[in-house]
């Protein structure tokens, strides 16, 4: 037991701590009970008890260890409403308060200093373009750029002339590619690339994109360029090729071709486009794509004419026989019989020659339908109308 006596609560601390030192090391902290009293001038000295935590119990099998570690609770000396120092093992209330109510500052964000813009007299060095990986590279060129082509094709596809004529133009000694002249439509070249001209006129490096139309062709037109005199189908498209530069700036305008041909008497559904492959694939007769064709005859037709049709005939040397005839229902509006004959030989005036060789004659023919896709029953005679991909999927060609 101690007494200590004190004027203050933080005298009797200093005090305190100088007559009964506590060691450095935690473990040698004694267990004590000591007795304080304050005093003061005008009242006699308050005595209170300091009662430190009791020693953790042991069990009778373990022997109690003086020298084990225990914690230590420190008492709070405070001045109640009453105005008399007192004793308590918590803190104050409003320390509590104050400490649950208190607010955590957020430390200062660093301010990271703005680098000054150069200025247009500052010479700064252009933006190199980024690197691409070998792997990269190899797939925009297996998958991407499209390969070399031929110099005939690359022509015909800048829109210079047809590939035969382009053909005529390379034998002539009128193409050069890269400084040279080329005599060789076979010749493979990349137009982002090599440097051609033509009648001293330079290719464009980016060729016209890929355009498919479906016309209504009407009558008195034909499929080729033909005479000046003679109107083309190709003239049909002069509003649509004239407002080209303001759909398309900075593109070359594409060289349309008619796939197949009309005579000029055949009305009814041609393609148009620039893409020379698919117009090789779907005019070709390897490619069996059938054609379907209303014909209106003059005359009564009876079962002979169809047996007649049905059989076929010889046209351009090749035996070609109708994949179906077929007799048509007569309308009020329409008093001529009416054929729908399909084939897919795709010769030159082959219905006419069918229709002919079973002794009827050919009042007016109009083809609806090629392959899956038939003529828009709402297109008007001259108009056209761009493909889908899903139309052109359904004439056998795959992009």
């Amino acid at each position: 037991m101690a007494s200590v006596a004190a004027s203050s609560p933080i005298s009797f601390a200093a005090s305190f701590l100088r007559t009964k030192p506590f060691p450095l090391s935690p473990r040698f902290l004694p267990i004590r009970t000591p007795r304080c009293a304050l005093s003061s001038s005008s009242s006699d000295p308050i005595e209170f008890d300091i009662t430190f935590a009791p020693p953790k119990p042991t069990t009778p099998s373990s022997p109690r260890n003086t020298n084990t570690f225990q914690q230590l609770f420190i008492p709070w000396i405070v001045r109640g409403e009453d105005g008399k120092l007192k004793v308590q093992s918590q803190p104050p209330s409003h320390l509590i308060h104050a400490l649950a109510d208190a607010t955590t500052q957020n430390p200062k964000k660093k301010v990271k200093k703005k680098k000054p813009q150069a200025t247009a007299t500052s010479a700064s060095p252009p933006a190199s373009e980024p690197k691409l990986s070998k792997a990269a590279r190899r797939y925009y060129n297996e998958n991407i750029k499209e390969p070399p082509q031929r110099l005939s094709k690359v022509l015909a596809a800048a829109g210079v002339a047809s590939r035969r004529t382009s053909e005529e133009l390379i034998f002539d000694g009128k193409v050069t590619v890269n400084g040279s002249l080329c005599t060789t439509p076979q010749t493979r070249v990349d137009p982002t690339r090599d440097v051609i001209y033509v009648n001293g006129n330079r290719v464009p490096k980016k060729l016209p994109p890929k355009v498919y139309f479906a016309l209504n062709k009407p009558k008195g037109y034909i499929c080729s360029s033909g005479e000046k005199e003679t109107k083309s189908v190709i003239s049909l498209f002069d509003e649509f090729m004239a407002s080209w530069d303001k759909r398309n700036p900075g593109t070359p305008k594409p060289r349309l071709f008619t796939v197949g041909r009309l005579d000029v008497a055949t009305t009814g559904l041609i393609i148009v486009t620039n893409d020379g492959d698919f117009a090789q694939k779907l005019s070709h007769p390897s490619s069996s794509l059938p054609k379907e064709y209303i014909t209106t005859v003059a005359g009564d037709v009876h079962k002979r004419h169809l047996m007649a049709i049905s059989e076929g005939t010889v046209v351009e040397g090749v035996h070609c026989v109708p994949d179906s005839v077929e007799l048509m229902p007569k309308q009020h509006d329409i008093p001529r019989a009416r054929l729908r004959i399909v084939v897919h030989e795709g010769r030159n005036h082959e219905v006419r020659e069918l229709v002919k060789n079973a002794g009827l004659e050919v009042y007016s023919l109009k083809r609806v339908r090629i392959g899956g896709f038939r003529l828009p029953s709402d297109l008007g005679l001259g108009k056209h109308v761009e493909l889908k991909q899903s139309e052109l999927k359904a004439m056998g060609w795959k992009s």
